[in-house]
């Protein structure tokens, strides 16, 4: 049966069509149909298990590349294990376990804490089986169920109305609107779920009223499921930091193999054996490879999400920190993100006023101010409880702004409830030995029923010029964003009892708004400072979404662009290119598909886009998002599950911080990467040298290695702790195309600073060597004596000379050895009174004896 059909039939073809009736479903047939249909619940996306999460985090391409690095040192080590390349292989491998352990626990505990704030639908429902009423598990719940529901309650399954009474119905979660909707048992002629008034939709809140309803879907066949698949077929996107992560480290891996080649053949081309060559290019190799990149940008992004951490923003992956810092455009909901999510009393206007005043304004000493803080404090559908009233998010504002005024609560003798036909509701009261009708709805129903409105004076008659222009005073108050509520009254006649609101006496308009959260402005402005653009996209109307855009300076023009989820379907994807041409554009009643559609448009044009959201008709836009960021209060699980970054107090103004958070993350890295590679052409320069003019070399491998792990590494890693500076958001984004490594990079590192450093420390090596006396052509040796009384052990063969036993200097401790294998150890006996020591490149520690 096609949804369309239920809902334009009449309650008894609804019960006969799935094949229920009003006392419920029999216990048998529910668990046959619990087989059939199987649990109401959501599939869960598939998760791959701990371990292999684990093991991804030693194997992306970066990673690769330091085994690489690891595997030919430890390679080198076994043809020379004097080389010292062991402890440099596990120098290596220590810095790759522990980068990708801590990454992994990052992630793994953000999860953790995003597993804490879930809440998807109630544990149990109370649902009518063969008469009786019980209280079942949701899962558990089955088409042809019968659910009962009051405010408060979430609705647990898709379901068809059969009784409402003063039904009220929150369907944030699934379209973004902040106003509660009416719903009612009739027929309706709209056949789309959302907006049919007979349907109830699993995820969404009863404020007011209570009902009954008969289950017509569940789990993954619910809307909330049907949005939910949405989200997981949409692709995983690649994060734009990990991409040019894995770009750099392609270079690097070339470059550092390229120069080994070249160095290998140098080495063979002046003299040096096959092997010596390979250890000479091997250690160029392993030189050239960054080791300290990969716990550099850990380190940035992890610091980075502690910062935000702070601030109330919870870093599920750590990657899109430097996403959101690239992000150019930012589309963000309205409610709950923008606004405070929560409903106030902002303006009132009473019979016979010129203008709005505050709502602070309004006295209660006033006859007038005082009725119409009486009607709303009065007529709702709110239910008490312990800390206060259940219901309708506008209705406890309304009373909470009464009793600011000392106005409270008056017993309710009679009610004439709500329902989306009448839009209004009435109540009645005894007041001062009289007894009262209360009414209050929407202006374009009470105010046809006035035929009065009240005065200091008493009531005066209400003419239809007069009607006309409190329409037009509403129209303009509606059009600032506010939500007006009409009120009115009238004196009963004694043991009257009406069924309708009529001949009422006009009190006047209340508006309500859901208010700007503190710092939102500024946040918008400061997003604009940075070239960010901040784009609307709400299920809210266009009237409330332009005025809050206004208010928080994202509009100020007149006439901007404003397109709603109707017009977007329509519009050819050329179309939307062009209206996305607007320097002023905001977007309203979006469904889930049209904001989906927004953000690939947006991805099209080539910017970085931002998704902000709460509901789940969001988050199929926050995972299509390069960077998706939902709230952590007001967010559903499913919009929590598909976003990068959540929110924990819903604040927009921390999205700003989270910017500036990953403009410093880039930075860093390209800090880092300017100081790695500049500090390679002081390191590459002098084995040219060598090479081409026989200059003798200052470090040999193994010491350019350990300046590489022990020395490079920790100012590699301040470097990537670095705060945000100061004017990170004074500049435009970097753009979807910008490279970590890029021209300017390369010559500013290779042809400036590195040249700089070689030229600096080569002097300071040749003013050493003329120190020394040592002259062009010259062997490179140092000389010491032995000092009597000392021990010298040249491989293993003890000489003694006076009866003494001869010892090195301390200062002269050397691994001694013969250069070639044509020059024999002196004979047992020989004693020594000085030792000279050549530089030999190729040795662990560059020294070796020559034959006195």
């Amino acid at each position: 049966m096609e949804l369309a059909t239920l809902i334009t039939q009449e309650v008894e073809e609804v019960f006969a069509s799935l094949g229920s009736s009003p006392e419920g479903l029999d216990p048998a047939e529910a668990a046959r149909r619990l087989s059939h249909f199987g649990p109401n619940r959501l599939q869960e996306r598939a998760r791959a298990p701990l371990l292999p999460r684990l093991l991804a985090t030693f194997t992306h391409f970066f990673a690769l590349l330091l085994w690489g690095a690891a595997l030919l040192a430890w390679i080198g080590h076994r043809f020379d294990p004097q080389a010292g390349l062991d402890k440099l292989t596990i120098a290596i491998v220590l810095v790759v376990l522990i980068n990708g352990i801590f990454a992994f626990a990052q992630e793994y505990r953000a999860e953790r804490m995003l597993a804490a704030l879930a809440r998807l639908l109630p544990a149990k429902a109370r649902v009518l089986r063969a008469g009786q009423l019980e209280d079942i598990a949701v899962e558990a719940i089955v088409p042809g169920d019968v659910i009962l529901l009051e405010a408060g309650d979430l609705v647990p399954a898709d379901a068809r109305l059969v009784v409402a009474h003063g039904l009220r119905v929150d369907l944030a979660t699934l379209t973004g609107e902040a106003r509660p909707r009416a719903r009612s048992a009739a027929p309706a002629a709209v056949t789309t779920p959302l907006e049919a008034p007979n349907l109830v939709l699993a995820g969404t809140t009863v404020v007011a009223g209570e009902g009954r309803a008969v289950v017509f879907a569940t789990g993954q066949h619910t809307e909330f499921g049907r949005i939910a698949a949405l989200v997981q077929a949409e692709p995983e996107p690649r994060s734009l930091f990990l991409a040019e992560i894995a770009r750099v480290s392609r270079w690097i891996a070339v470059l550092a193999f390229a120069l080994g080649a070249i160095f290998l053949l140098v080495g063979l081309g002046v003299g040096l054996t096959p092997f010596a060559a390979a250890v000479f290019a091997l250690g160029v190799i392993v030189a050239n490879v960054p080791e300290g990149l990969l716990p550099t940008v850990t380190l940035a992004l992890a610091m980075a999400a502690q910062r935000l951490a702070r601030r109330g923003v919870l870093v599920r992956h750590l990657a899109a920190i430097e996403t959101l810092g690239a992000a150019s455009v930012i589309v963000t909901d309205k409610t709950g993100t923008l606004t405070t999510g929560e409903m106030a009393l902002r303006i009132a206007l009473p019979a016979g006023a010129a203008r709005a005043v505050p709502i602070a304004d309004l006295t209660p000493d006033d006859p007038v101010h005082r009725r119409l803080l009486e009607v709303p404090a009065s007529c709702h559908g709110l239910i008490a409880a312990p800390n206060g009233f259940v219901g309708d998010p506008m209705e406890r504002a309304l009373v909470s702004a009464a009793r600011d005024h000392g106005i409270l609560p008056l017993p309710v003798e009679g009610t004439i409830p709500f329902d989306a036909d009448r839009k209004r509701m009435g109540t009645i009261h005894a007041v001062g030995g009289q007894r009262l009708l209360f009414c209050k709805g929407a202006p374009e129903t009470v105010l046809p029923r006035c035929t009065h409105r009240a005065s200091r004076d008493g009531a005066q008659p209400l003419a239809p010029a007069d009607r006309e222009h409190l329409l037009a005073q509403a129209s303009a108050l509606a059009e600032r964003g506010y939500r007006l509520l009409a009120l009115a009254f009238r004196a009963l006649k004694a043991g009257e009892t009406p069924e309708d609101e009529s001949a009422l006496v006009f009190l006047g308009f209340l508006g309500l708004e859901d208010p700007p959260r503190p710092g939102a402005a500024e946040a918008v402005a400061a997003a604009r400072r940075a070239g960010i653009r901040v784009i609307v996209a709400t299920g809210d109307h266009p009237l409330t979404a332009l005025a809050l855009a206004r208010r928080i300076g994202l509009v100020k023009s007149e006439r901007p662009r404003v397109i709603t989820g109707d017009r977007l379907a329509r519009l050819s994807n050329a179309q939307l290119q062009l209206a996305l041409d607007a320097e002023e554009i905001l977007f309203a009643r979006l469904a889930a598909d049209h904001k989906l559609r927004l953000v690939r448009a947006l991805q099209a044009r080539g910017e970085v886009v931002a998704v902000t959201g709460d509901g789940v008709n969001d988050a199929p836009a926050l995972k299509r998002g390069d960077i998706g960021v939902a709230m952590g209060r007001s967010g559903s699980d499913v919009a929590r599950e598909a976003a990068d970054i959540v929110l924990v107090d819903d604040d927009f103004a921390a999205i700003v911080a989270a910017v500036a958070e990953g403009r410093a993350v880039f930075a860093n890295v390209r800090r880092f990467l300017t100081y790695i590679l500049a500090s390679n052409v002081p390191e590459l320069v002098p084995f040219l040298l060598f090479a081409l003019f026989g200059l003798p070399l200052p470090l040999t491998v193994a010491q350019i290695l350990a300046v590489d792990l022990g020395t490079d590494l920790l100012p590699a890693l301040a470097l990537g702790a670095e705060p945000p500076a100061p004017d990170a958001m004074d500049e435009p984004p970097r753009g979807r195309d910008a490279r970590l490594v890029d021209l300017g990079l390369i010559v500013r590192a290779y042809a400036w600073l590195g040249l700089l450093e070689s030229v600096g420390s080569l002097c300071a090596y040749a003013s050493v060597l003329k120190l020394g006396g040592w002259h062009w052509g010259d062997a490179l040796f140092f000389r010491s004596s032995v000092v009597a009384g000392d021990e010298c052990d040249l491989h293993r063969h003890r000489a003694r000379a006076d009866g003494q036993s001869p010892r090195l200097s301390p200062r002269a401790h050397f691994s001694l050895r013969p250069r070639t294998a044509a020059q024999p150890l002196d004979p047992p006996g020989t004693c020594f009174r000085s030792l000279a020591l050549v530089r030999d490149p190729l040795h662990p520690f560059g020294a070796a004896p020559l034959r006195h």
